[in-house]
């Protein structure tokens, strides 16, 4: 089993020579995902003993099986995992988690489907169950805070023959949606997508996720002027508007702070190079997965690729994504 140090110099090369065998990739999970030992995922009871096939037996165990002391119950690492009840094998798995991690832009199904050699149905599911685990929430009392931004961008673009088309103004004869985020300077972003940008989609939104006494940076939009403002005065943070219409996309204050929405517009950009470049069309209903993809990416941005691997496969454990529920 490899350390703490070994394990963070993973990278593709050693995935594909040191990890494509099935019982090596799989303890290569397990001192992922048990780093102080196994444990059941029905009871949570540490201490489980593992089942040595024999090979006298007709019958025998299946290769890392485990059975709990407690509740009885057999399991392997994959069992309530995004792993679970997938036959494709677990080395393909911690490849196609790395490629994830390390594709800035993203890696489109298509991709993963030639470069794993798996179907592309395979494929698709599987990066969709990736995007499902990496988006899980931040944990609770964890807010944005200091000097955040706020801003949206509509992804998408003109609609097909037969498209239901409802939007107006920047949105008319297009089929974009929106999506908002949060984004702390130097730490971490929120997205949500939302069908429009109005006072009922983003208070709840902004407001469940700064703190006391921030300050918040947004362009000249009316919204959030509406919004933000009675937020951040009624916590006795600051609201700093950017006025894009008479070019002013940074201003010096006179304490020595920077109001701008730059680095969100920054990182709205990966979102759509990724969508044009790579995926070339993201539907609605999944979206937000892919959101949630990018946003991983970016708040796990000072990680090696790696110890951003490591990362997403701690996320794996109780995620639980079926085919029904993403097709």
């Amino acid at each position: 089993m490899k350390t703490t140090e070994e394990k963070d110099e993973l990278n593709l090369i050693t995935l594909a020579q040191q990890y494509s065998d099935d019982d090596k990739a799989r303890e290569l999970l397990e001192s992922l995902l048990w780093p102080h030992g196994a444990y059941c995922p029905h009871c949570k009871a540490d201490m489980p003993y593992k089942l040595t096939p024999k090979a006298t037996s007709k019958r025998p165990a299946r290769k890392g099986l485990y059975k709990c002391r407690t509740c009885r119950k057999q399991f392997t690492v994959t069992v309530g995992t995004i792993f679970e009840d997938s036959h494709i094998p677990i080395g393909k798995w911690l490849m196609a988690i790395f490629l994830l991690c390390s594709s800035k832009k993203g890696m489109s199904a298509h991709q993963v489907h030639r470069m794993l050699k798996i179907s592309l149905k395979s494929a698709w599911f599987m990066m969709h169950r990736l995007r499902y685990a990496v988006g899980r929430k931040a944990p609770l009392g964890k807010l944005l805070q200091g000097v955040i931004e706020c801003d949206e961008t509509f992804v998408g673009g003109k609609p097909r023959l037969g498209d239901n088309v409802t939007g107006t103004g920047y949105r008319k004869d297009s089929n974009k949606v929106p999506v908002v985020a949060l984004l702390e300077r130097g730490g971490d972003v929120r997205t949500k997508v939302v069908a429009n940008v109005n006072q009922k989609n983003l208070r709840g939104f902004i407001d469940d996720n700064i703190v006391r006494d921030c300050t918040v940076n947004t362009d000249q939009n009316q919204i959030y002027h509406s919004i933000v403002y009675p937020i951040v005065k009624g916590r006795f943070g600051k609201h700093e508007v950017v006025n894009h219409s008479i070019g002013e996309y940074a201003r010096h204050n006179a304490d020595g702070t920077v109001a701008h929405i730059n680095t969100c517009e920054s990182f709205f950009s990966l979102i759509k190079r990724g969508v044009y470049g790579s995926f070339h069309h993201v539907s609605k209903e999944h979206l937000h997965r892919y959101c949630d993809e990018f946003g991983f990416r970016w708040n796990t941005r000072f990680l090696t690729d790696g110890e951003r691997m490591q990362e997403a496969v701690s996320m794996a454990e109780g995620r639980r994504l079926t085919y029904k529920q993403v097709n």
